[in-house]
């Protein structure tokens, strides 16, 4: 017996949803803004980085009841990162794993979760910042741990593309990949988030199979989503691009639009970042 066609169109449809990255720069004083933006109906799932909560104090209330399902890997008062969803998730893992190289197999700064929805597999990152590259004349610990934190994502990405399976990893990943993505690229040079040790590692990160979302699609388009709260950034324009979504092959497939919402950086007590969004297709679109 054959379902009905109703059922056999349930069956073949291919619901388009949003995910956003959002650096917050602290639940517990942005939350009312999260949670309004959400409220406008702008996303499926929020990627958010840089909570500066623990687990405990996360207002899970408050997005339980905006209809939001919460993932929380978070750490006092530094880093801390959480998905929100209105779409069913299966967390997958709270950090990194680590290098085989590594010896101290420990790493307390909360700056990675993953999630599934259906096929995709979706990690959100908080990439470390590394400044000051120099330190006493010798690189400073604070880069060196950057560019190991790289490597261990660059290993995990690599793996997670084995499985021929859509895969996101997005969030502040605190790289300038390229001039378009600074207003004022030469202020950056030797900067840890444009130094060439954290470059060649993106390269890498796209060598291995991922795709930067918004290039792929405005390939020459300048945009923000960083103002810093300093010397009238945001009045001047003066923004770099670092909160970014890079797709495996399978997910840059399904990829049908990206944009970044300046709108929450201008209202009072704004976060510095503001969301970046991608639409994707749950299968690849027909090229009909």
């Amino acid at each position: 017996m054959q379902p009905p066609l109703v059922a056999v169109e349930h069956l073949l449809r291919s619901d388009p949803f949003t995910i956003a990255t959002w650096n917050v720069n602290s639940i517990k004083v942005r939350a009312e803004a999260v949670l309004e933006w959400l409220k406008q109906g702008q996303c499926d799932i929020l990627l958010m980085q840089e909570l500066k909560s623990i687990d405990e104090n996360f207002p899970l209330d408050a997005f339980h009841a905006a209809g939001y399902e919460v993932h929380v890997h978070g750490q006092k008062t530094y880093n801390g990162v959480a998905i929100a969803s209105r779409l069913p998730l299966t967390l997958r893992q709270k950090g990194l794993p680590f290098l085989d190289s590594d010896s101290d197999k420990d790493d307390p700064q909360a700056r990675y979760i993953e999630v599934e929805y259906k096929q995709f597999i979706i990690g959100c990152l908080y990439l470390p910042n590394g400044n000051p590259v120099m330190t006493d004349g010798n690189l400073s610990e604070k880069f060196h741990y950057k560019c190991r934190w790289m490597d261990r994502l660059n290993q995990h990405a690599a793996a997670l593309n084995m499985l021929n399976r859509p895969v996101i990893l997005a969030g502040d990943y605190n790289i300038i990949p390229d001039a378009k993505d600074c207003y004022d690229i030469n202020a950056w040079q030797g900067d840890a988030l444009h130094h060439p040790d954290t470059l060649k590692r993106w390269r890498q990160l796209s060598y291995s199979g991922y795709t930067d979302a918004w290039r792929a699609l405005h390939p020459a388009k300048t945009a923000y989503s960083f103002w810093d709260y300093q010397g009238g950034a945001w009045q001047k324009d003066n923004g770099i691009r670092i909160d970014h979504f890079m797709l495996n092959a399978e997910a840059a497939d399904r990829l049908l639009d990206t944009d970044i919402d300046k709108t929450p950086r201008g209202k009072d007590r704004a976060s510095d970042h503001t969301p970046v969004w991608c639409r994707f297709s749950e299968n690849i679109p027909s090229s009909d």
